[in-house]
């Protein structure tokens, strides 16, 4: 396994609410959250507790992950200095924290206690629009595949890192929040957000090259909530002009009832006030336009009823 550098956070105000009355897994979920943190258990125990209840593998893995996103925590020192020497399923669960690499190898061990076929993928992501077209000199990233049947199309996506939470900026502080879609997570959706060291591990279309990849804007966790897919632009930096039009667009699977588009330019002391978006909703495609006024350089996040779905560095010129 090659060394991890976990180095994701995102900006989330996701509703769990808003998931639970979306969710397939909901007994699931209901079942798993009675059993507690199971502290005094190791790992088979963990793993038997979770899924003996259950026939099929799919409610099985989803046990799995349910428990490991929300008894897991982020380790921001570990993943500040780069240190995955904690990442034994062991030391994970003992532990009650780990980075990314670590959440990995313990879903992958307890699908196998359970007789699924569950591997660890090393690969990248992208934390904040400060990636864009900056390619990291090592992976910072692992996920898991899971395996339920011989067809390519009966392998799905696992991240119960990205599920359980997020880092602070300086990566000092972890904030519990739980994302149920990065369970089987939407193929097209993933591939835009996580790139696998190894090619044959990237499930269906995505980017052709790592560069391609950065080249990409942020997706955010929200962005699953709505099924998002397509966004334009494509390219994550944009350049434009104080008397140009920049148009935006995103198809939404679950945009029946979204209500605003808000834009918010800069981050810290430097965030302007929200900007609220006139929109159009044909059918799930979403459209909107805006100029930019002031010539610089900012992050720009893009909130679906105020939940960060996309971030974007844009350079404003006269």
């Amino acid at each position: 396994m090659k060394k991890l550098i976990p180095l994701f956070l995102f900006i989330c105000t996701a509703n769990e609410v808003f998931a639970q009355n979306n969710n397939p897994y909901k007994q699931v979920d209901e079942y798993v959250k009675k059993l507690g943190a199971l502290e005094a258990f190791n790992v088979a125990v963990i793993a038997d507790t979770l899924t003996r209840q259950f026939a099929e593998k799919e409610q099985k893995a989803r046990a799995i992950f349910y428990w490991t996103a929300n008894n897991i925590a982020l380790d921001p020192k570990a993943i500040k200095s780069n240190d995955n020497k904690k990442t034994d399923p062991v030391l994970v669960v003992q532990l009650r924290k780990a980075t990314s690499l670590g959440f990995a190898l313990l879903i992958q061990e307890m699908c196998s206690m359970a007789k699924i076929r569950c591997l660890t993928v090393d690969g990248y992501v992208k934390s904040s629009s400060e990636d864009i077209n900056n390619k990291p000199d090592e992976i910072n990233h692992s996920w898991n595949v899971v395996q339920l049947g011989q067809s390519p199309e009966q392998w799905y996506y696992i991240d119960a890192a990205k599920a359980s939470g997020y880092l602070d900026k300086k990566q000092t502080l972890f904030t519990p929040l739980f994302t149920s879609e990065y369970f089987f997570a939407d193929r097209l959706l993933f591939n835009l957000d996580h790139y696998p060291d190894n090619h044959a591990w990237l499930l269906g279309d995505g980017p052709k090259g790592l560069g391609e990849f950065y080249a990409l804007p942020i997706i955010s966790s929200a962005a699953y909530l709505y099924g998002m897919q397509k966004p334009m632009p494509l390219n994550g930096y944009i350049k434009t002009k104080t008397t140009a039009l920049t148009n935006f667009s995103f198809t939404c699977s679950n945009a029946g009832s979204l209500a605003s588009i808000t834009l918010l330019m800069g981050d810290g002391n430097k965030q302007q006030k929200p900007v609220p978006m006139n929109f159009t909703n044909t059918s799930g495609l979403i459209k909107f336009s805006y100029t930019f006024k002031r010539e610089d350089t900012f992050p720009l996040h893009i909130l679906a009823d105020g939940k960060e779905i996309l971030q974007y560095m844009v350079e404003v010129v006269e």
